[in-house]
């Protein structure tokens, strides 16, 4: 007899596509364990509500305390459109290359949006745009692999970043990591797979606590590395090692 099959994971809609088809949805991915191989389990514990008197967190990447460097260039929000005097952004998002910030910072208005090096069509913010002198190889080589890159939504219960490339995405945030725990929590998204990068409810009781942990520590800070991970699994201790990654600043006033 055949043996039963694992139920499929729950599959969210993505904002993108308009159609009736079912499978036009992507797969969630659900909390993992680094290092591989990775052990999935419940995603029903991961939605475990938070007790703000016994929650704590913390931030051990202390080599944020080094400020990182900023190219030159224009450091206002170029991407404002005529209706922002009647609307407020949702998002800032900052591109970095190891230590580097490189370009603008990006402002986000609508309820999506597309971060990619190369897209067919579609608008949003181009990677692939974004010059900068002397260019490390192991950098060119990230970037190529950024291709259909994330789309972000905010949607009512957070906001849910849709991995479009063709290798793995590693987010941290702070309503991804475990409370009580000085450990930081790198999630690895594959292709194909959304995940909540950012839950409000959660972070509405994060928030509620005075005493954050020893460091730097944003409660409105997304992080997302593209193709290489860094944490306490990986050779790779801060985000300011990985090549290629993205900065989302959220905005706590728009929810």
């Amino acid at each position: 007899a055949t043996p039963p099959t694992a139920s499929p994971p729950p599959a969210p809609a993505v904002c993108c596509c308009c159609c009736c088809n079912p499978y036009h949805f992507s797969r969630l991915c659900g909390p993992e364990s680094p290092p591989p191989p990775y052990s999935r389990f419940s995603s029903n514990e991961e939605e475990k509500s938070l007790d703000p008197l016994e929650c704590t967190v913390s931030y051990t990447e202390t080599e944020a305390t080094n400020s990182p460097s900023i190219t030159s260039g224009d450091f206002s929000d170029a991407s404002l459109s005529p209706d922002t005097s009647k609307q407020s952004h949702w998002c800032i998002v900052a591109y970095w290359e190891h230590r580097t910030r490189v370009g603008r910072l990006y402002t986000v208005y609508e309820h999506s949006v597309s971060i990619f090096y190369d897209l067919p069509h579609g608008n949003g913010f181009c990677l692939g745009q974004l010059a900068l002198d002397n260019r490390s190889e192991t950098v060119k080589r990230t970037r190529s692999k950024i291709g259909y890159g994330i789309l972000l939504s905010k949607e009512p219960d957070g906001v849910w970043a849709y991995n479009r490339t063709e290798h793995p995405i590693f987010v941290n945030s702070p309503t991804l990591d475990i409370p009580n725990s000085r450990t930081l929590i790198v999630r690895k998204v594959m292709p194909g797979y959304s995940i909540k990068v950012f839950d409000y409810e959660k972070s509405c009781l994060l928030q509620q606590m005075t005493d954050y942990a020893d460091g730097p520590y944003d409660p409105n800070s997304v992080r997302i590395s593209f193709a290489k991970g860094w944490g306490p699994c990986y050779s790779r201790q801060f985000i300011t090692s990985c090549p290629c990654w993205l900065e989302i600043m959220l905005n706590n006033n728009n929810r």
